[in-house]
């Protein structure tokens, strides 16, 4: 490569880079974990670009694994993006070597100063079967459904959570009723609630006790 094109993206990492670069691995393996197998998610990196693929989550779609080499067509989105870094990547339709249609997605990772060092692609099989498609968003039997608070403000979010978990408390005949808000006031903390600020004040006035036990409990917990 010359050094025209070494200028506009091959770049040298630093280990902060990588570091950003490494942390949408998870992120990765849980859009196929999602998605399911006819997806794929592939990481490059701009610090070698006949080796950029650093991390592919399924790469049975395009054949490709660590080391790969970028594509062309990552190349030019990297040289628009030099020229418009406000553009914003639609998703966009390609074939894989074996004459599948795709549909892709690609955004470009940067680093702490704003340049780009990587890119994340995503690439989901249209060609699969829809029945195996469809496998990944049906629950097996197996699987138990997750309860998750869904809403618009957190006051919602709690309200909710202490009336499960007091619902929960109250059925377990184990616990003694002078555990009872303390337990009540356990679960919640492990179930990370008392992150939301108004959590503590409308937890006490439900249990009717005083902040200031609660913070006691909390304490207590953490140690």
């Amino acid at each position: 490569m010359d050094d025209i094109g070494l200028n506009i993206t091959q770049k040298k990492l630093s280990p902060e880079d990588k570091m950003k670069l490494e942390s949408y691995f998870p992120l990765a393996d849980t859009i196929v974990s999602l998605i399911g197998e006819h997806c794929e998610i592939v990481i490059h990196s701009l610090d070698e670009l006949e080796r950029s693929v650093v991390k592919i989550s399924n790469g049975s779609i395009t054949g490709r694994k660590v080391g790969s080499p970028i594509t062309d067509l990552g190349l030019k989105m990297l040289a628009q993006y030099e020229k418009n870094k406000n553009q914003v990547q639609e998703g966009y339709f390609a074939k894989n070597a074996n004459g599948d249609e795709l549909k892709s997605a690609t955004f470009v990772i940067t680093g702490l100063k704003g340049q780009p060092i990587g890119l994340f692609c995503m690439n989901i099989n249209l060609s699969a079967p829809f029945n195996e498609v469809l496998k990944a968003f049906l629950p097996s039997v197996d699987s138990l459904p997750v309860q998750e608070l869904f809403s618009s403000n957190a006051t919602d979010v709690i309200n909710e959570s202490l009336k499960k978990t007091i619902i929960d408390v109250d059925n377990d005949n184990k616990i003694m009723l002078k555990q009872r808000n303390k337990e009540i006031t356990r679960r919640l903390f492990e179930n990370g609630i008392f992150e939301l600020k108004e959590a503590t004040q409308l937890v006490a006035l439900e249990l009717k006790i005083s902040k200031h036990a609660i913070y006691k409990y909390i304490r207590e917990f953490k140690s």
